[in-house]
């Protein structure tokens, strides 16, 4: 069998995986082997320990046998055998996994490539006669390759977790021990990387959102549909805004659709057919019709073109939408809010005609650029096209297709934008142009996304009037600069460390009185700062003034005004601003206009 040329850090990522199980197999005799395929910074591998309980304070004993054999340089020797003395092989070592992964090949004739072959390819449909088998020391492994030369080659890694995991992901299978490892090619690489992982814990946003009382989780509202307290709430209608005025300012105008469709709108625009396995269905009562929850806005604004004849002097028309949107993600790929199964978007979709295509996509890289330096956000784009092995995926012609991606690589040379390309990232319908953000620890995010869409106004049949008289179809223009504002406040949570810049800030000012009797005063000024549109709390709770302080300092708000009779006497402050050691003195005035100001003018502080 013939191997694929695979970057060499791939190839130390897959040949720690077999390390690791090399050095369980030295430790637990009695471990069976699932599989151990490379992941993003590392691998992981799925084991069966029988009745030994496995926990995180065994990796260093595993990863001491993994440089013990490391330092022994082992080659990776490759033998292939038929499938049928594979099974006997296998059977003989008593590794049940490996069997019936090798039986599957033999009873369907096929090869699940990231099963067995342990490669990031789509699943490969093809014959298999002869299966490959790799050999470090003692320990066999069906793999396909490729690997480093020996044992000494694979760099630097670090086993970083265990979790659970159903054999081949069926929760009808058995549960194996999942080790995760990160490698790197140099010490120093990978211990930037530990620093990065220990780093993002600290900011882990589903910690942060607790501390902060700004959302939560109910199982009795199920998972994946966060509840946001007023707190997130406000986060989340402040983002909202931020985005509306921007796109209020440039001619957008804003709608409201159903959450619930009909299926026949979906088959229409095609998300039946190539996403129905992730929508909700929702079942009537008094109708036999078949609906669903709406997982995207785009189906439903065609039919507000359509409800009328559309002039090219009407043209662009450009609609938003907050409306929530459900998608059905599996139980195991919940994530706080970086992946839930309720949340909204900043949508947008432009209709218009072709000559206003490039005007119209400026305009919007415009927008996105501006959003993107309010928050301070470094990005790159990345290019969306089809996969060229499974046109089957996506709905028009080639033609089509060709014409659009073409398109999308002059508009990003016109604009002077870095960018790569994402091939097999395209939506069914269009390419994309999508946003990738890089936050303060260096991680990438997907936020801001733009499509130039011929297929939808094709199936729905929209048309407008030209200034010839004669009927054409509009091109459609899907839009996001956001995204989903809940998981952008994720991305955000975790980008400040949970230090919102004093605009997102819920709460702005703490004031802390000293003792009862300045009580008044702090309500008094309190009031006068709401009256210039602040948000101020006063804590006159009975507790130390150095309490309060490290109570409001927890919670991460911007400003920290101690009251005491120094303060209502003069009516100036010690001042203790988040991230700033020393205190400095203002007058009431001063700080109320400072206060406005980095409000106003969206300070990143």
């Amino acid at each position: 069998m013939a191997q694929q040329q695979i970057n060499p850090l791939y190839c130390i990522r897959h040949s720690a995986a077999h390390l690791l199980a090399a050095a369980v197999q030295k430790l637990y005799p009695e471990a069976k082997f699932g599989v151990g395929p490379v992941v993003e910074n590392g691998f992981y591998y799925d084991i069966d320990f029988g009745d030994t309980a496995i926990s995180v304070g065994d990796l260093s004993k595993i990863e001491n046998e993994m440089e013990l054999l490391k330092r022994q340089n082992l080659e990776f020797e490759r033998q292939e055998l038929p499938i049928g003395e594979a099974i006997q092989f296998f059977q003989k070592i008593n590794q049940p996994y490996k069997i019936e992964l090798l039986n599957d090949i033999k009873k369907h004739g096929t090869m699940a490539s990231k099963e067995i072959d342990n490669t990031e390819s789509d699943v490969a449909q093809k014959i298999v006669e002869n299966v490959s088998l790799y050999k470090i020391g003692d320990f066999f492994d069906l793999c396909r390759g490729n690997h480093v030369k020996s044992t000494k080659q694979i760099g630097r890694y670090k086993l970083v977790s265990i979790a659970g995991a159903y054999w081949r992901g069926d929760e009808n299978n058995p549960m194996l021990t999942r080790i995760y490892g990160v490698v790197f090619e140099t010490k120093d690489e990978l211990k930037r990387y530990l620093t990065m992982i220990e780093e993002s814990q600290k900011r882990d946003h589903r910690k942060l959102g607790k501390e902060l009382d700004l959302f939560t989780f109910s199982e009795l509202v199920g998972a994946g549909f966060p509840l946001y307290t007023p707190k997130g709430s406000f986060i989340r209608r402040r983002l909202n805004d931020y985005i509306e005025t921007l796109q209020a300012s440039h001619g957008y105008t804003q709608v409201w659709t159903p959450q619930v469709a009909k299926a026949k709108l979906f088959q229409i625009s095609g998300h039946y057919d190539k996403y129905k396995g992730d929508m909700f269905r929702v079942v009537s009562n008094h109708s036999k019709e078949e609906f669903y929850l709406k997982p995207m806005n785009c189906p439903q604004h065609t039919q507000i073109f359509a409800s009328q004849l559309r002039s090219y002097r009407d043209l662009p028309i450009r609609l938003t939408d907050f409306s929530m949107l459900y998608r059905d993600e599996k139980p195991g790929e919940l994530n706080g809010l970086a992946r839930v199964r309720s949340f909204s978007q900043d949508d947008c979709h432009i209709f218009c005609r072709e000559d206003q295509v490039n005007e119209e996509i400026d305009l919007a890289l415009s927008m996105t650029k501006e959003v993107m330096q309010t928050f301070g956000f470094k990005y790159r784009y990345r290019l969306s096209t089809r996969d060229p092995k499974h046109p089957e995926k996506y709905l028009g012609d080639q033609a089509t297709w060709d014409k659009v991606e073409k398109c999308a690589v002059d508009i990003m040379k016109r604009n002077g934008i870095d960018y790569f390309d994402g091939p097999g990232e395209a939506a069914f319908y269009a390419p994309k142009m999508d946003l990738m953000a890089t936050d303060a620890l260096g991680r990438e995010w997907q936020l801001s996304t733009i499509q130039i869409d011929y297929v939808m106004p094709e199936r729905f049949g929209l048309k407008y009037i030209d200034n010839d008289g004669k009927t054409k179809r509009p091109v459609m223009i899907h839009r996001a600069i956001i995204g989903s504002p809940e998981r952008f406040m994720m991305i955000l949570l975790e980008h400040f460390a949970g230090a919102f810049p004093v605009w997102l800030s819920p709460v702005q000012v703490v004031l802390a009185t000293v003792a009862e009797r300045f009580n008044d005063f702090a309500q008094k000024l309190a009031g006068e700062m709401s009256s210039r549109e602040i948000r101020v709390e006063v804590d006159d709770t009975n507790e130390s003034i150095g309490n309060k302080v490290r109570k409001a300092a927890k919670q991460k708000i911007p400003f920290i005004l101690v009251i005491g009779e120094k303060e209502v006497l003069e009516e100036s402050f010690q001042v203790r601003e988040r991230g700033v050691e020393k205190q400095y003195s203002m007058s009431k005035d001063d700080f109320i206009e400072k206060l406005i100001k980095l409000v106003v003018k969206k300070s990143q502080f």
